[in-house]
């Protein structure tokens, strides 16, 4: 298992590299061009400015989150193809710069729904909600001005770009269905993964966060089903998933373990992260912790282990904690925590498997 950070960029993070630097074990920085609108080619001298800074402080730059896709593409729309050729030609600009894995998703309109972006915890920490029955009587816009109100940081899948069509967008996806969104989806993959492929690059499409439809819309990325689907409709090696246990875990029938070790060798890049699930269908974000939430993080980080695993894994979603002023979910306190008892976990196993140490 290789630690890697999420990181936002200078200027653009109150956590700071030499921050990270100080978390034991971790490789590599997650970046990726977060002022670049979706559908744009990345500007090599972007990229070659986040290599210079993350290589200053130690890091490899291997694992992108996200190159956004745009909207038509999804759509399915006849503009698609120029988006592709852009997409295309930013994997490959990645690939010269040592980029392996791309993290991206396919989710119309929100990259991920929250209804709170600092819902209290009984220990005073905060953390990402949702709200079931909220969100079936919200209007989208109302939503929308919840998670914008929040302007200090830039919100990953809450581009101001794509949020000012938001009413354009819900009237296009009125027709679409869910096996449209797959054919669409099929569509992109086929023309990208041979220049994934060419380019030393594996594609890592993220679950749908919630695992369910929101608002109506298609969503397609969702149990193992899916994801068999996913890996089966374009069987190639650079065709893979970033295995998130916090988007599956919302839903408590998905046996994140037995995906694991079902899909091992196309998980390039792991997110670990908990969840408290109410019976209600509500969840909250909690501590990495097995006990604190619904989602067996000892059980997932020993699949990983029994396969043998040496893909890219981070941290995801953290609490913010001791009054740190943080990006929603992207603190540096609880992510950090959140390392130590995921390598804590990997380290009893190495233990266990040498017949431990005497």
């Amino acid at each position: 298992m290789r630690m890697v950070f999420r990181w936002f960029g200078e200027g653009n993070d109150n956590v700071l590299l030499q921050q990270i630097k100080q978390i034991p074990g971790v490789e590599g920085i997650v970046w990726a061009l977060h002022d670049v609108p979706a559908g744009e080619e990345w500007p090599m001298d972007k990229i070659e400015a986040v290599k210079r800074q993350v290589e200053a402080h130690g890091f490899h730059i291997e694992v992108v989150e996200s190159v956004n896709i745009h909207e038509d593409i999804k759509l399915g729309l006849p503009s698609k193809d120029q988006y592709i050729e852009n997409y295309k030609r930013t994997i490959e600009k990645l690939g010269r710069v040592g980029v392996k894995v791309i993290c991206y998703n396919f989710m119309p309109v929100f990259d991920w729904v929250r209804t709170d972006l600092y819902r209290e915890l009984e220990d005073g920490s905060t953390a990402l909600f949702y709200e079931k029955s909220m969100l079936e009587h919200m209007d989208p816009l109302e939503l929308v001005q919840r998670i914008a109100s929040n302007p200090k940081f830039t919100i990953p899948g809450w581009e101001p770009q794509r949020l000012q069509t938001l009413t354009e967008l819900f009237l296009a996806y009125r027709e679409v269905t869910e096996e449209q969104l797959w054919n669409n989806l099929r569509y992109f993959l086929e023309e990208i993964i041979p220049v994934a492929e060419r380019s030393g690059i594996k594609m890592a499409i993220h679950p749908d966060d919630p695992p369910w439809s929101v608002f109506g819309l298609p969503r397609i990325v969702t149990n193992a089903d899916n994801i068999r689907r996913l890996l089966q409709m374009v069987d190639h090696p650079a065709n893979g998933v970033t295995l998130c246990s916090g988007s599956l875990g919302a839903n408590p029938a998905n046996d994140i373990p037995a995906m694991i070790r079902e899909f091992a060798d196309r998980i390039p890049f792991a997110h670990i992260r908990n969840v408290r699930v109410y019976e209600n269908g509500d969840f909250i974000e909690t501590s990495h912790r097995t006990t604190d939430g619904t989602v067996d993080i000892a059980g997932i980080v020993k699949a990983y282990h029994d396969i043998g695993f040496t893909g890219y894994a981070r941290p995801d979603h953290g609490r913010h904690l001791w009054g740190e002023e943080c990006r929603p979910g992207y603190g540096l306190y609880d992510r950090a925590m959140g390392i130590m008892y995921l390598w804590g976990l990997w380290d009893a196993m190495q233990r266990e498997q040498k017949g431990g140490v005497r």
